[in-house]
């Protein structure tokens, strides 16, 4: 069920004034509230097929017993409206967890929230490595990647292959910025140099043939693209026509998920390195995921944050349950603890588990796209150039000053 911002207001009111039985009843149902961005710039990677993954996630926990109602909600990417949200939510909808929310700064903004109302906060969408860090919470789970990782996993492995030269295309917000200072750092402590950054204004940055260029004329060997969304797909066919690859550039692509590959098209997206957490052929159970979510709802291969909504509601239903929805819906902290305290295991990432600091455990994969020669069918766009063990794929506790270790 989507809700536009009139129908929250009025949603809440409804449930204010439930009868008893009503509220009764809904004390003992666990309810989602999915924050997600419906019609911008990361609607194909998160947007309604996360929905769609949230409800696959509840169909599959049918076996546990509980009551499960899903709601969702259009932020915008906008802070302020994104807590408005959540406030509502928690305050006259009876929502127990929020799950999703793109857009790093609208996610920091709602993990305060999250933790003054002692409620969930299931975050797959934001990147930022500060809710595992500074911001770290005892009311919430990061589940599918963060900017350290993508960092780690692709600038590490560019360098070790001669891309020991550098120069960043980033977003300016927070996600960019902080994927611009681990890239950096990595590179660094890899021995080799960040030539230079440009920023360009988000949202609204549809040319970036002057960013291109300022990469083009530093001569770094490889030019990182810190961002996502459609910007990516918009900046990569860009890239493309001035030619930066036949000139010995290459391009890196900080944070890539599948639909804008499949926006883009092979032809263009061929040869670009990225890292995911999630790709939907990887194994039989990626495979019989993607199936049951295409009979079930129509929907196409998984972004890796659609995969995460499904795995981080799949869990926290089984936390539930084995608490029992009383005390799960008492108190978001001890929710999150037991998710904690119980081995992770699903069909889109495979066993894993949640570190203290909120951090979720599982491998990563560098990828490359492929051509379209070397593509099989539709969606057949990923070839696996290295598995990194989840221990090794994320940021060590110990160096993220999460107040909670």
């Amino acid at each position: 069920m989507i809700l536009d911002r009139r129908a929250l207001l009025l949603g809440g009111a409804a449930f204010g004034a439930l009868p008893r039985l009503a509220r009764a009843q809904a004390q003992q149902t666990i309810r989602l509230g999915i924050i997600t961005d419906m019609s911008g710039a990361f609607a194909d990677l998160s947007g309604p097929n996360a929905v769609l993954a949230v409800r696959q996630a509840v169909q599959d926990a049918a076996s546990l017993g509980l009551k499960v109602e899903v709601v969702a909600a259009d932020h915008q990417n906008k802070p302020d409206i994104a807590v408005n949200i959540a406030r509502q939510w928690f305050d006259r909808e009876g929502v127990d967890a929020l799950v999703d929310v793109p857009a790093s700064s609208a996610a920091l903004a709602v993990n305060a929230v999250v933790r003054e109302k002692n409620k969930v906060f299931l975050a797959s969408a934001p990147g930022t490595s500060e809710l595992t860090g500074a911001q770290c919470s005892p009311n919430t789970v990061q589940w599918t990647y963060d900017t350290w990782m993508l960092a780690n996993s692709t600038a590490r492995a560019m360098v070790r292959e001669g891309g020991d030269s550098w120069f960043f295309v980033t977003a300016d917000y927070a996600f960019g910025h902080s994927m611009e200072v681990e890239g950096g750092k990595i590179i660094g402590a890899e021995g080799g140099k960040v030539l230079g950054s440009a920023r360009f204004p988000f949202p609204g940055t549809t040319d970036f043939s002057a960013f291109l260029l300022r990469a083009q004329a530093s001569k770094a060997k490889v030019i990182g693209l810190a961002f996502g969304g459609t910007d990516m797909a918009n900046a990569v066919k860009q890239a493309t026509e001035f030619g930066l690859q036949k000139r010995g550039q290459r391009l890196a692509a900080l944070i890539l998920f599948i639909s804008e590959v499949h926006s883009m098209g092979l032809e263009t997206a061929k040869g670009l390195v990225c890292s995911t957490s999630y790709y939907w052929d990887t194994n039989d159970r990626t495979r019989a995921l993607t199936q049951r979510m295409k009979q079930n709802f129509g929907a196409p291969p998984a972004t890796m944050v659609q995969a995460g909504c499904y795995g981080v509601v799949l869990h926290y239903l089984k936390a539930a349950a084995a608490m029992g929805t009383a005390a799960a819906k008492a108190s978001g902290a001890d929710a999150v603890a037991r998710m904690k305290a119980l081995p992770t295991d699903d069909d889109a990432f495979g066993p894993g588990r949640i570190r203290a600091d909120g951090r979720k455990l599982h491998p990563a994969y560098l990828v490359e796209v492929k051509s379209p020669a070397e593509s099989r069918g539709p969606w057949d766009y990923y070839k696996v150039l290295r598995t990194v063990p989840g221990d090794q794929a994320f940021r060590p506790m110990a160096e993220g000053g999460c107040p909670l270790v």
